[in-house]
């Protein structure tokens, strides 16, 4: 039977360190870099600098959140427990779509790096996957699958050793890249060539946010690790000093190390001329080697990050199933083994769904990286909101500043959610309206017995202009837009909308946390 088992508690700090950083470490370094450079030019290690500021911001309130309530698939439960079912049913949603597209879009990535030594894994002419490299990708979600079926301590040890794995290359990738270094290359046609528009766009379609995002894998697997008010903060933090650390050096190091003549007819074009970045360079400067080495490292890195992708789904869909708002089955978990079988089966399937038509890492990047912006975006609002209605909560990692921290990363989220522009805004946020009024049809339903349904509503409303003012300024604005608000201006009205939402949304939280037990087994959790 598995409805009687408990999560168990046998992840360490290591592991969850581990964990976070092998989240954000994946296919972003292996692809990033060159787009950054064509946005940004010289000025791109700016960009990562931003996006590494605004999620250690982001990570700030979620070591709160995480410290204070460990529970699995948090992510999705701390808007249910702050706001309401219906809140938690629209972040469910969209959080479904982020995890189960990013399984999908790291064993893509591997598989575009193999057909460098396999050409007949891609089409011809394109980075799309062949029916050939399509299978490959399916093959290696469904290992992904078997190694979270049977058990947490699998998973963990394997991701282990794959993070040990993965961070060796990118380190020594770095080192040589900086004996090729030349100064010259950060002054060729100026050191911002596309102005603060390119270092913008660099954050949110180049690429940036997307490798950066690895933070909710830690928070949704919080459940099961040991001593998670100590342990939870501390890997959050860490995991994002130590990234940002590395894609910023990664990112001088691969400007410096072109040549320079390569240069010659601007930025724009090196995305296209570095294709597969590093090994590429590495290719160009007859470092054989390295290039090789790069290879090997861009098909384990990715893959242990759809390892950890799957974990994290399965976590959501069991997150969003002890919500109320997702079919019971899926919050069953297995007595023997701790793993929420049925809900892993829903994101095996879902990560297979985003591999068709067979699209290509640079296809899906914009909409995966909109849709985790989205879910991070409402944490400082949660984390107000329990500042107001669960004031005795033990937060052994109480957020000091959290007045003017979480104010500013919720206004930094929208605009990277702004940055992503008119196409892909209006269809994810569009969507969210939709599944609201769904919601609403369904009032009879939906989960009422703790919350009312207007209590719901009312405490949901700043969530809905929200989303609607955001797709307006998104049409009328410059990224993607009609440009009818000018630059700049666009950028200060989306500042303005944050700020409003974010008192909006923290005042109008439940008068009570609906807070639950923890599904956990207590067994290994003081070692």
């Amino acid at each position: 039977m598995e409805q009687n088992g408990k999560l168990k508690k046998r992840l360490s700090l290591s592991d969850l360190i581990f964990i976070g950083f092998g989240a954000i470490f994946g296919s972003g370094w292996l692809f990033a870099s060159s787009t950054v450079a064509s946005d940004a030019g010289p000025a791109g290690w700016i960009s990562w600098l931003i996006g590494g500021i605004a999620v250690i911001l982001l990570g700030l309130v979620y070591a709160e959140l995480g410290g204070a309530i460990p529970r699995a698939g948090g992510i999705v439960r701390y808007p249910v427990y702050s706001h309401g079912p219906l809140l938690g049913y629209l972040m469910g949603f969209a959080t479904l779509i982020a995890y189960s597209s990013l399984c999908s879009i790291e064993v893509e990535a591997a598989r575009q790096y193999a057909a460098s030594w396999w050409p007949a894994l891609s089409s011809s002419g394109g980075q799309s996957p062949s029916l050939l490299g399509w299978i490959l990708q399916v093959a290696l979600l469904f290992v992904f699958f078997l190694l979270n079926y049977w058990s947490v301590g699998t998973f963990a040890k394997v991701n282990t050793v794959m993070t040990i794995l993965k961070f060796v290359v990118p380190s020594l990738t770095i080192i040589v890249l900086l004996i090729h270094l030349k100064s010259g290359n950060f002054t060729v046609h100026g050191f911002a060539p596309f102005g603060v528009s390119g270092i913008e766009t660099a954050i949110s379609t180049g690429g940036v946010m997307f490798a950066y995002l690895g933070l909710q894998p830690i928070v949704s697997v919080a459940s099961e690790a040991k001593r998670p008010q100590r342990t939870v903060p501390l890997a959050l933090i860490l995991s994002v000093i130590l990234s940002a650390v590395v894609y910023i050096l990664l990112q001088v190091s691969f400007i410096g190390a072109i040549p320079t003549a390569k240069l010659a007819g601007g930025w724009t074009g090196i995305s296209q001329a570095f294709s597969l970045p590093f090994r590429d360079l590495a290719v160009m400067l007859g470092i054989g080697w390295l290039a090789i080495l790069i290879v090997l490292d861009a098909i384990v890195s990715p893959s242990g990050s759809a390892n950890i992708f799957m974990n994290s789904t399965s976590r959501i869909v069991f997150g969003w199933a002890k919500n109320g708002t997702l079919f019971k089955l899926f919050g069953r978990i297995d007595k023997r083994t701790g793993i929420p079988r049925p809900a892993l089966w829903l994101s095996f399937v879902f990560s297979i769904f985003w591999t068709l038509p067979f699209p290509s890492w640079g296809t899906l990047i914009g909409v995966v990286s909109d849709a985790l912006v989205l879910t991070y975006a409402l944490a400082p609002i949660s984390a107000y909101a329990f500042r107001r209605n669960a004031p005795q909560l033990a937060r052994p990692f109480y957020l000091k500043g959290m007045h003017v921290i979480g104010p500013i990363a919720f206004i930094i989220a929208s605009l990277i959610v702004y940055w992503t522009g008119w196409t892909v805004d209006s269809w994810l946020l569009g969507s969210q309206l939709v599944m609201f009024v769904i919601y609403v049809i369904a009032y009879k339903w939906v989960p009422k017995r703790q919350v009312s349904f207007m209590q719901q509503l009312k405490a949901s409303w700043w969530l809905v202009f929200y989303y609607a003012a955001i797709i307006i300024v998104s049409k009328l604005g410059d990224f993607g837009g009609i440009a009818w608000i000018p630059r700049v201006w666009d950028q200060v009205v989306i500042a303005v909308i944050a700020v409003i939402t974010y008192y909006w949304g923290g005042r109008t939280g439940l008068p009570k946390a609906m807070l639950d037990e923890d599904e956990m087994d207590e067994e290994g959790s003081d070692t």
